[in-house]
């Protein structure tokens, strides 16, 4: 693959990489929505065909799920975000405090990269110049220090997909009629996961026949398992 091509362009582009990760992080909490609420309202239908009980089980699930996805996903990324800032306030510290030992540092870094000792050490002072924490935090944390991580983006990211996710099975159980919602609910679920594993593997450049078939088949055997233990349970007059 040539360096001018779309493709490299891609992994390699900062601000790109940074909105695929967000891109796939939606994928994955809409999957996620899908196949936790398809459990649920399966599994409650195995034991009941009422709407209003189906309604209110997904209403539940579809909530808890969301509000679970979001505060997770705010107390993970506001971590990562207290360890970014720690870090750069480190090696902010450090440049004050050993500049050179600093400088010696980077041009090292620089070396590691495949940069010879003089071009590393010119590239090290011209960085160091420009902004020595900036050329820090990129090469030696792996950080841009305009783009750290938001934990509202996060947590109302998750909650938007998997709220999207989710809505998807909570529909297909309670608008058909009552000897269509099963079908319907599977059909529409295995549809969904397909995409959703489509679109991930698209995202990270996987084999896509194989992340469309792991997906669905997870889903089909999550509903399967809730759908036979709802039946016994609602056979047993649990």
């Amino acid at each position: 693959m040539s360096v001018g091509t779309p493709e490299h362009d891609e992994a390699h582009g900062g601000g790109l990489g940074s909105r695929l990760n967000w891109l796939r992080a939606a994928v994955l909490g809409a999957n996620d929505g899908v196949v936790s609420t398809a459990g649920l309202v399966v599994g409650v239908a195995g034991a009941t065909d009422d709407r209003g009980v189906l309604l209110t089980a997904g209403l539940a699930g579809l909530l808890a799920g969301s509000m679970s996805m979001a505060a997770g996903e705010y107390v993970s990324v506001s971590t990562q975000r207290d360890s970014e800032k720690a870090a750069l306030a480190l090696e902010k510290r450090e440049l004050a405090a050993e500049p050179q030992a600093e400088l010696v540092e980077l041009t090292e870094l620089l070396e590691g990269k495949g940069l010879s000792a003089e071009l590393a050490r010119e590239v090290a002072e011209q960085l160091t110049e420009h902004d020595a924490l900036r050329a820090h935090a990129e090469v030696e944390l792996g950080i841009n220090p305009d783009e750290l991580t938001n934990p509202w983006h996060a947590a109302g990211a998750s909650f938007l997909a998997f709220t999207a996710g989710a809505l998807l099975p909570l529909l297909a159980i309670v608008l058909p009629p009552a000897m269509l919602r099963l079908p319907v609910t599977v059909a529409a679920v295995l549809a969904a996961l397909a995409l959703c594993g489509w679109s991930s593997a698209r995202l990270g450049a996987a084999p896509v026949r194989r992340a469309v078939l792991r997906n669905a088949a997870g889903g089909a055997v999550a509903m399967a398992v809730t759908y036979a233990a709802g039946t016994l349970l609602g056979a047993t007059g649990v």
